[in-house]
């Protein structure tokens, strides 16, 4: 099957946002069978070929408005890989931590605290790929 310029162009931005490499593993470990490769055309398409190439805001908040919506919702798996493009994007670990902090009065301590040890984990992962020591 061909794929669809407007998926072209998703995925281009899908690797973009998360890096070439993290974007293959997931592509092996979770969109190698029929069912989630499915999920994954029309996230290509639709989110990353259409949302988060829209013109309006940069990259750099999108990923900020991920970050703080999947900690407002519960949603630890996604932040992540929101986490990931966040850092990617220019947010410094610091500053991810400052907005999850804050966030604490408008969300509670059980939402901010799930959503801080994702972030240690996500920072820990991108320490051990790229080598770096934490600080």
């Amino acid at each position: 099957m061909t794929d669809s310029p407007l998926r072209v162009k998703g995925r281009e931005m899908r690797r973009k946002l998360v890096g070439k490499a993290y974007a293959d593993r997931l592509d092996k470990e979770v969109y190698d069978d029929p069912v989630m490769e499915k999920f994954g055309e029309l996230t290509q398409e639709m989110l990353f070929g259409t949302l988060w190439s829209r013109p309006g805001i940069d990259l750099k908040t999108r990923t900020l408005v991920c970050v703080v919506s999947d900690t407002a919702t519960g949603r630890f798996p996604e932040l992540k890989v929101h986490i990931r493009f966040a850092r990617n994007h220019g947010w410094t670990e610091d500053e991810l931590v400052e907005v999850l902090l804050h966030l604490l009065g408008y969300l509670g301590a059980p939402l901010v605290r799930e959503a801080l040890i994702a972030a240690r984990e996500v920072f820990a992962e991108l320490h051990a790929e790229s080598g770096d020591t934490p600080k």
